[in-house]
């Protein structure tokens, strides 16, 4: 799961987690849909998420189911990770990360992973994946009983977000 680039135990970067989001932007058939194509993705059963507020240009109203998300975490995160860095082929740009370890891109066809064919009856989807990176000792900030700031120097920075995904064979462009 970590990746050995440092010698103190403290230090060692992992994946916390991932999070897979397929927006499909209506109710019914199409999240139905997306549920089946996420699930068989990955083995989770995927959540439902509503709209937060009505944007009549798009026919979206509050309250309407318009996206699923999956969040893996632990050794199922980095299997389902390499098919869908290998959709991308191995590759990511800079710009995709963030200031603290966060990874995120997107895939724009869901039979682009490796592994995926095609059913007509479900069609086709894209999906947005996103990339939590963290050390060991980030449970301080979860925690529910006395949660803590993390300090500047166990935090992840860019640098070394792209250092960890260039040990898993990725390129960085």
């Amino acid at each position: 799961m970590s990746i050995m680039l440092e010698e103190n135990v403290m230090r060692r970067i992992r994946i916390g987690k991932v999070v897979i989001n397929a927006a499909v932007g209506k109710s019914g058939e199409p999240i139905e849909k997306a549920k089946k194509i996420l699930e068989e993705l990955t083995g989770h059963t995927p959540a439902v998420r509503t709209a937060k507020k009505t944007i009549r240009d798009f026919g979206i109203h509050k309250g309407e189911p318009i996206a699923v998300i999956v969040t893996l975490r632990k050794d199922k995160a980095l299997q389902v990770l390499k098919r869908l860095l290998a959709a991308k082929g191995n590759r990511i740009k800079s710009s995709s990360f963030d200031d603290y370890g966060n990874v995120s891109f997107g895939i724009k066809e869901h039979i682009d992973i490796p592994g995926v064919k095609y059913k007509p009856e479900l069609g086709i989807i894209g999906m947005d994946v996103c990339i939590a990176l963290e050390r060991p000792g980030y449970r301080v900030a979860r925690r529910k009983i006395m949660p803590s700031k993390i300090g500047k120097e166990q935090r992840i920075s860019k640098q070394e977000a792209i250092e960890f995904f260039k040990a898993l064979g990725v390129e960085v462009v």
